[in-house]
């Protein structure tokens, strides 16, 4: 009861805190409203004269004053510039709240140069760096800050606005307010990331979640320090609620499941080394994370629309969402990690299955992992069909492999349809560049694994027949008689969907839970950790900075 008042109390404490903010930046904003229009009003032909040379340089702002007759956009005495300056002066305000770096977007920078204004020249100029610096803020808070394919070429997210886009003049003919609110990612998960910066922000100002853990591993029913560190981290962190005992009891137990559950590994309950390493990963990390998410959810503010499948790479798993609820998951194999291997991240359209498929084994894998093999014993991969540029079928022990490297290796390999072929008895296709899709595989005892990164980049599912139910069911009152019919006659069949459904690969090693709090998974292929590199050497900074 006591934690609840406490908690209670610093809610209201806050709510109070940004009211006390938000009357000083009113009071302020009036303040330099007035300065303003005071100092526009001495020579508007002045004014316009420097707005023109000021903007000379920047055609795409030239062109926009021009079409305004170069007059005043932010500042002067119109209610519509106080308005749009109002507007984008509390949005500057909130850039913190974002992950955005405040060094670029400082309301309280721009504020004071608008208050300092002495002359026709210096109001010109003010005018075009605050439409300067809302076209930088514009395009940050629509895309992202980054551009995604400068830190990976795996990571393929298109801009939702192309750099063309007009913020400018749709901000002109808008309500300035719902403008900005509209620039943010629409998706519930932006929302509750932001959340948790936050609530992790007043964690990392009041130390975090408390001394770490020295031992090795911890055993239910023992005793001691390190028992009562592991208790308390836990009680930080909200998995455990406040006690004073020091035995790895049951409550413990339960607490350290749900945590293991909320990192993506097996959950039973003991406290093993990874167990304690995870539990030791400190507030900045995770901090780290939440702010690489905001950033990604920048970049894929359009995944979350309507029916689609969703691909967490990090978490190893595939979803079907519908109306924002998972109808469908399965576990999944993504691809190893390795350059030549990894799994990319993009977005397309699901079209199609091809039950009992064949494999037509990609040259990469033809001539660096089987051509040694077919050089050591010409039947070594006696499973696949052995084919020329024609389509003839060739007998292996009738070549001499010797004869032949990556560069001449003349030949194809196809694996037939069947239980054992390395496609499984179904895969679903979106055709894309990568040459990547979904499909079965014979080698299910992966699947008990926490890290499940095996494959050469396609994305293996657990339940491949469940996943071809779900897709089917949209366009069948029978959808398993529907695929099994096709299965039955052990042919390659093409079922085309009706509807062709958006398919997202994502990578997101923080995820927030919908009733709050956060889960974690594994940095896998170290993407994540560029990312934070690469925001921070545009100016992100962890803690709470206001503008």
């Amino acid at each position: 009861m006591r934690s609840f008042f406490i908690t209670l109390l610093n809610f209201c404490l806050v709510a109070l805190f940004r009211r006390l903010l938000t009357a000083i930046a009113m009071a302020n904003f009036i303040l330099i409203v007035f300065l303003s229009t005071n100092a526009a009003s001495a020579d508007p032909i002045s004014v316009k004269q420097f707005i023109a040379k000021a903007s000379f340089q920047q055609d795409y702002v030239f062109q926009f004053y021009k079409n305004r007759n170069y007059k005043l956009f932010w500042l002067g005495n119109t209610g519509d510039n106080s308005a749009r300056l109002k507007a984008f002066t509390f949005a500057l305000a909130d850039a913190s709240m974002h992950g955005l770096p405040s060094s670029k977007f400082s309301s309280k920078r721009l504020l004071s140069e608008i208050s300092n204004v002495n002359s026709n020249k210096e109001l010109g100029h003010l005018d075009v760096k605050l439409t300067l610096v809302f076209i930088k803020y514009a395009s940050v808070m629509a895309n992202g800050i980054l551009k995604p394919k400068k830190i990976d070429k795996q990571i393929e997210r298109v801009n939702s606005f192309n750099e063309n886009f007009d913020f400018l003049s749709e901000l002109e003919q808008s309500d300035p307010f719902r403008f900005f609110k509209n620039l943010f990612p629409p998706s519930p998960e932006y929302k509750r990331l932001m959340k948790e910066k936050h609530r992790l922000e007043r964690l990392l100002a009041s130390g975090g979640w408390g001394a770490l853990i020295t031992a090795d591993k911890l055993l239910v029913g023992e005793q001691g320090g390190d028992v009562v560190l592991l208790r308390n981290r836990l009680i930080s962190m909200g998995y455990l609620s406040p006690t004073y005992s020091s035995s790895y009891d049951l409550p413990l137990v339960k607490a350290v499941k749900e945590f293991q559950s909320d990192n993506g590994i097996a959950s039973d309950g003991s406290a093993n080394q990874s167990t304690l390493n995870l539990i030791n990963v400190n507030v900045e990390e995770r901090l780290k994370s939440v702010l690489v998410a905001m950033e990604r959810e920048r970049w894929s503010r359009t995944l979350h629309k309507d029916r689609h499948v969703v691909v967490n790479l990090t978490d190893f798993t595939a979803k079907i969402v519908d109306s924002g609820k998972v109808i469908f998951e399965t576990k999944a194999i993504i691809g190893f990690d390795d350059l030549n291997r990894r799994s990319p991240e993009f977005s397309d359209i699901l079209e199609f299955m091809v039950v009992n498929p064949s494999w037509y084994v990609p040259r990469s894998i033809a001539v660096q992992e089987y051509l040694p093999m077919l050089k050591a014993n010409s039947n070594a991969v006696s499973f696949l069909e052995l084919r020329d540029n024609i389509g003839n079928i060739i007998q292996p022990d009738e070549v001499d492999f010797s004869n032949f490297d990556q560069e001449t290796f003349p030949y194809s390999m196809r694996q037939p349809p069947g239980v054992s072929n390395a496609l499984g008895l179904v895969k679903f296709m979106f055709p894309n560049k990568n040459n990547i899709y979904l499909h079965d595989t014979p080698s299910k005892n992966l699947f008990e694994l926490d890290v499940r990164a095996f494959s050469h980049g396609c994305i293996r599912l657990s339940n491949p027949f469940g996943f071809a139910y779900a897709l089917l069911a949209v366009q069948s009152d029978d959808p398993i008689s529907l695929f099994h019919f096709a299965l039955g006659s052990n042919k390659e069949v093409k079922i085309e969907l009706k509807k062709p459904i958006p398919i997202h690969l994502i990578y997101r090693t923080a995820i927030t839970k919908a009733g709050g709090g956060l889960q974690f998974r594994k940095d896998i292929y170290g993407r994540d950790a560029n990312i934070w590199n690469a925001l921070r050497a545009e100016g992100v900074v962890l803690g709470s900075v206001t503008g």
